[in-house]
């Protein structure tokens, strides 16, 4: 007896659908888009033209400076400029002593701001708006009101012409403590309760769990802190009368003060004194971008 196999029916496969349209999507340029690029870049035209005039004018010879009418590119390029101001100064100790006093700034107002962000975000105790509203007024205060009292403290301290006469009074920092506080109220709760029941400490809480959390804002408030510890002219201006520990902006003013208008050193010293910042923030920039836009949604 033969069996019979019947014949097995084939399905055909359902097309398949091919996208309408192959290759890279182009971008569609609309209206706001174009006006938001456009603005853009006259800013960091606006923004570079300066800097790119300071830079051409720190590498001409000095009587091509004055000379009119005004010309962009050197005619004969020399770096007779930096020669003149590196030799005329002790722009190393001076590059040294900046770097101490912003590196200490910024670690110690970190240090204190975040401290003081927690207290304020996550404890009560009495007195508490009475004492985060002075915060707030502090940063309406001037810092130029604060000089004198700020000189006779650190005369009667005996810390003129010192690190630490330098540092401390830039320590504190109203602004940054308001930052952190608006941030941290940002950050659920729920974290700091699951620590808590793993018996965490609230000094635990903070370091291993606020602050983790908060890296983006803490390091957006460290550069900000570090530029303005760097480019800080008036204070260490006050209370330093030796030449050995003056900063970049007062021992560059010094320099040019004892020998005259000369607008190539001039330009050469603001380059010198602009450089480090610009290693910083072009390091640092998503940091920044990414730390100031949490701060925006959660504060």
């Amino acid at each position: 007896m033969t069996t019979t196999t019947m014949p097995t029916e084939r399905r055909s496969a359902a097309p398949v659908s091919k996208p309408a349209h192959s290759g890279p999507v182009k971008p569609r340029w609309t209206f706001a888009g174009t006006a938001t690029a456009v603005g853009a870049v006259i800013l960091a035209v606006l923004w570079l033209v300066p800097l790119l005039w300071a830079l051409d004018t720190s590498l001409k010879p000095e009587p091509e400076t004055t000379r009119a009418p005004i010309t962009w590119l050197p005619e004969a390029p020399t770096g007779d400029a930096y020669r003149s101001v590196i030799e005329q100064g002790d722009l190393i100790r001076w590059f040294l002593n900046s770097t101490v006093v912003s590196v200490l700034v910024t670690t110690l107002t970190l240090f204190v701001s975040v401290l003081a962000a927690y207290g304020f975000s996550r404890t009560k105790f009495p007195g508490r708006r009475v004492l985060f509203g002075l915060i707030i007024a502090g940063i309406l205060v001037p810092p130029q009101v604060l000089i004198v009292p700020l000189f006779q403290e650190m005369t009667g301290l005996g810390l003129v012409d010192t690190y630490w006469g330098i540092v401390l009074p830039q320590v504190v920092a109203p602004v940054m403590v308001f930052v952190l506080k608006k941030f941290f109220d940002g950050i659920s709760r729920d974290y700091e309760d699951a620590a808590r029941v793993d018996g965490a400490s609230r000094w635990r809480i903070v370091w291993s769990v606020m602050v983790p959390m908060s890296r983006p804002i803490l390091v957006a408030v460290g550069i900000f802190t570090f530029i303005g510890a760097w480019n800080n002219f008036l204070w260490p201006f006050i209370v330093t009368t030796d030449p050995s520990m003056m900063t970049i902006p007062v021992g560059l003013a010094n320099v040019q003060g004892s020998y005259g208008l000369r607008y190539a050193q001039i330009m050469a010293s603001a380059v010198l004194g602009g450089l480090p910042l610009l290693i910083v923030y072009a390091l640092f920039q998503r940091h920044v971008v990414r730390g100031v836009g949490d701060a925006g949604i959660k504060g």
